[in-house]
C-alpha cells in the first residue's frame, strides 16, 4: 500500500464531485468545462497518489468505490471551505463573492423567484448562482449535507423543517380544490373533503411533502381517496385537471386565471407553510445576502 504524501488540487476535488454526481466522465467533463482526456488524466493521477481507486468504471456507468464514497464527503467539505474563504475575504472589502446554490419547489407562492434571482444577480454579479427544482424532502437532505445553500420549502402546517436547518416562514394558507369548469362541483362556493372523497386526484408523488398534506388531511377526516395521476409539475397537473381527468389540491396562487378551471376553498382542507431555509451552521455571505433579498421582497409585497 502506498503512503499518500502529495498535494491534492482543488480542481481534482471538483472533478471527483462532478463525476460522482453525473455518474459519467463525459458529462462531468462538460460540467467542468474541460476535455474528458484532461479530466480522466487528473483522476488517474489522484488515484495513483492516493494508492486506491475512487471509481469503478464500465462502458456504461461509473460507480464510487468505498474509498471514493469516503473521499467524496471530505471533498465536498474542502470545496465548501475554499469557497467560503474566498467569500469571506471578498466580504471584508465590501463584496459578495463565491457560489450559491438555491433549491426551488414548484409551488412557491409567497414571492416571485425569478424576480428575486434577477435582483440578487444585479446586486451581486460576482456570485456564481445556480438554481434547481425539486421537492422539499430532497432539499432538506441537501441543505443538511451542504449540497444546497438555500431552498424554498413547502410543507404541511404541522411539519417543521429538519433539525440543523434554520427556516424563516414566508407564507401560510389552506389549499384549494382545483377542477375543470364543467365538473359537477364547479358551481359550489365552498367544499369539504367529504365532497371530494369519490374523486380521482392528480397529486404529487407518494411520500413527498406536497402529497402528504392531502393524504394526512383525508386520513384525519376518516376518508380515503384515489390518486390516479402523479406529477412534480403543477403545470402538468393543471393540464390533466383541465381535461377532466381528476381534481387536485394546490395553493390558490398556483392556479392561473383560466376560464377552464375553478379553484374552490375547502373548509377542512390541508394547511400549508412555505419557508426559506438554510443550514444553521455558518451560512456563507452569499447565502446571507440571498436570504435578505427574499425577506426584503416579502416586506415590499406586504407594503403593496
Amino acid at each position: 500500500m502506498s503512503c499518500y504524501h502529495g498535494w491534492v488540487e482543488l480542481q481534482q476535488l471538483r472533478y471527483v464531485v462532478a463525476i460522482a454526481e453525473k455518474r459519467n466522465f463525459t458529462r462531468a467533463a462538460e460540467c467542468c468545462f474541460v476535455v474528458q482526456s484532461a479530466l480522466s488524466h487528473q483522476i488517474k493521477a489522484l488515484e495513483k497518489e492516493l494508492g486506491t481507486a475512487l471509481f469503478v468504471r464500465s462502458s456504461r456507468r461509473v460507480e464510487l468505490t468505498p474509498a471514493g464514497e469516503a473521499f467524496l464527503t471530505e471533498a465536498r467539505i474542502s470545496l465548501a471551505a475554499a469557497d467560503r474563504a474566498v467569500a469571506v475575504a471578498a466580504e471584508a472589502v465590501g463584496q459578495v463573492r463565491g457560489s450559491l446554490s438555491v433549491g426551488v419547489i414548484p409551488t412557491v407562492t409567497a414571492v416571485s423567484v425569478p424576480d428575486i434571482v434577477a435582483a440578487f444577480h444585479a446586486s451581486h454579479p460576482h456570485v456564481d448562482l445556480t438554481v434547481r427544482g425539486g421537492g422539499s424532502n430532497e432539499f432538506m437532505r441537501d441543505l443538511s449535507s451542504g449540497r444546497l445553500d438555500v431552498a424554498f420549502l413547502g410543507v404541511g402546517a404541522d411539519v417543521t423543517p429538519a433539525s440543523g436547518l434554520t427556516a424563516h416562514e414566508i407564507a401560510r394558507g389552506r389549499l384549494v380544490a382545483v377542477m375543470a369548469s364543467q365538473h359537477r362541483l364547479a358551481h359550489r362556493g365552498t367544499l369539504a373533503l367529504a365532497d371530494l372523497a369519490d374523486e380521482t386526484f392528480v397529486d404529487f408523488p407518494a411520500g413527498s411533502p406536497g402529497r402528504l398534506q392531502g393524504d394526512r388531511a383525508f386520513a384525519a377526516a376518516g376518508l380515503q381517496r384515489r390518486v390516479g395521476f402523479e406529477a412534480m409539475s403543477t403545470e402538468f397537473m393543471l393540464a390533466l385537471v383541465e381535461r377532466g381527468l381528476g381534481v387536485c389540491l394546490l395553493p390558490v396562487d398556483c392556479v392561473p386565471a383560466n376560464p377552464a378551471l375553478r379553484a374552490i376553498p375547502v373548509v377542512d382542507g390541508p394547511c400549508r407553510t412555505e419557508y426559506i431555509a438554510w443550514g444553521s451552521f455558518n451560512p456563507s455571505p452569499a447565502a446571507r445576502a440571498f436570504i435578505e433579498q427574499v425577506k426584503e421582497s416579502i416586506a415590499l409585497h406586504m407594503v403593496d
